[in-house]
């Protein structure tokens, strides 16, 4: 489908969802949530204890073509081709797709906006993958829809239900612990329109859903939280054929100046050289020059997957062992590989590698991602003694959430 049909197609959606998305990983995760939703109902082992079970609604459920996919593309090349891959996907499965050149000029946001006024009223559900962003944020002031949906981006969804529940306002964590820039301040009105729509009202006019893969233990009152158990990727792709070895997965937190790039390097190389790792999975925010780098130093082959790194594993061939550093996929990996024989094993950030500038919150939101994460085999870094156990050993989201920095928190990489 070319973009103008697809812009036709979503002009003519009446009362039906639509999703924003900013990323290959957000995608995929509103494919998986239309998967889950679309089937009627939702296994009770899919449901978090005590949540409100999310029963079909309306005969929206079962009309795939009622979806239309928004991509409010970034400029990042990488960013881009993946989604393009994820975009044909979503296109496979029948769903519309509206590609904006959302960035694309100082005049792209005002024209893009303007086209999506009239489809942003007329929806009746609106599907989002970053509550943070503030081009999302803005777009949540227009439409009028009751319903609305809130799917993965990362560990970044559990400090998004914790900001939630503490009547906050909606900060990335890499940014905390600074204060607000000018842009924020001049922003920070329509930032807390858009978390007033995020929050369900007491009288049930407006639903507010969570579609996560990640371990939240508790919501906000009225939040109500679907499992994203990967069903779509697994009944999809794979499985795997496995090779031997390991393979490592990369992370950006060099490129959001929370870990210093020598002591990166150095990790890395040790990991690899520990647990025979040959392969490299690039971060697609991780830049060309420390990708350069990493493959002089360390010997490991540098790998720049086309679409998110669930599907590439899904579809294989993939190492027996998958080594990552604290990262979303500790989390979205063991689902995706279910059934599989493969293992997937973290390491800790060591404290003496973050930078003069992290955020104070650093440490404890690495090691909540370590510590919340199932299904995994946990690595000592330096900074663990003697008896560092499993991830289960770390207690739950729930405690993280509300510790001080260094007891727990969750965090993006």
């Amino acid at each position: 489908m070319s973009v103008r049909s697809g812009r036709r197609a979503a002009t003519t959606t009446r009362r039906g969802t639509l999703a924003f998305v900013e990323s290959p990983v957000q995608l995929l995760n509103v494919l998986e949530w239309a998967h889950t939703a679309m089937r009627g109902e939702v296994p009770p082992e899919n449901q978090l204890e005590d949540a409100p079970v999310n029963q079909p609604e309306d005969p929206l459920v079962n009309q795939p073509e009622e979806l239309t996919l928004v991509v409010l593309s970034p400029t990042d090349p990488m960013t881009r081709g993946q989604l393009r891959r994820m975009a044909e996907l979503a296109r496979g499965e029948g769903f519309h797709v509206r590609w904006e050149e959302a960035r694309g000029g100082t005049t792209a946001p005002f024209h893009t906006i303007g086209g999506l006024a009239g489809p942003l009223r007329r929806a009746r559900r609106i599907v989002i993958g970053d509550p943070f962003s503030r081009y999302v944020q803005l777009l949540l002031t227009i439409t009028r829809a009751r319903d609305l949906v809130v799917v993965d981006d990362g560990t970044a969804t559990m400090e998004f239900i914790s900001q939630l529940a503490r009547g906050e306002r909606l900060v990335r964590w890499h940014r905390r612990g600074g204060r607000p820039g000018p842009r924020d301040v001049v922003f920070m009105p329509v930032s807390s329109k858009a978390r007033r729509r995020l929050t369900p009202s007491p009288s049930g006019d407006r639903t507010v859903e969570v579609f996560s893969s990640m371990p939240i233990e508790s919501a906000p009152e009225g939040v109500r939280v679907t499992v994203n158990s990967f069903a779509w990727t697994r009944a999809r792709f794979g499985p795997p054929r496995i090779t031997k070895g390991a393979d490592l997965v990369g992370t950006s937190l060099v490129e959001t100046g929370v870990v210093d790039l020598d002591r990166y390097i150095e990790a890395v190389k040790s990991l690899a050289g520990t647990h025979g790792a040959a392969r490299y999975f690039a971060h697609r925010r991780e830049s060309a020059e420390k990708l350069h780098r990493l493959a002089v130093d360390t010997g490991l082959q540098v790998v720049r997957p086309d679409l998110p790194l669930e599907l590439i594993a899904r579809r294989g061939p993939i190492g027996r062992t998958i080594l990552s550093f604290p990262s979303t996929v500790v989390h979205t990996l063991p689902l995706a590989l279910a059934g599989t024989d493969v293992k997937v094993a973290v390491m800790d950030i060591d404290p003496t590698w973050l930078t003069d500038s992290a955020s104070p919150r650093a440490q404890g939101f690495l090691s909540g991602v370590t510590g919340t994460a199932r299904d995994v085999q946990r690595l000592a870094s330096e900074a663990d003694g003697p008896g560092a156990g499993s991830a289960e050993d770390a207690g739950g989201l729930a405690a993280a959430a509300g510790a001080p920095a260094g007891l727990g928190q969750a965090a993006p990489a």
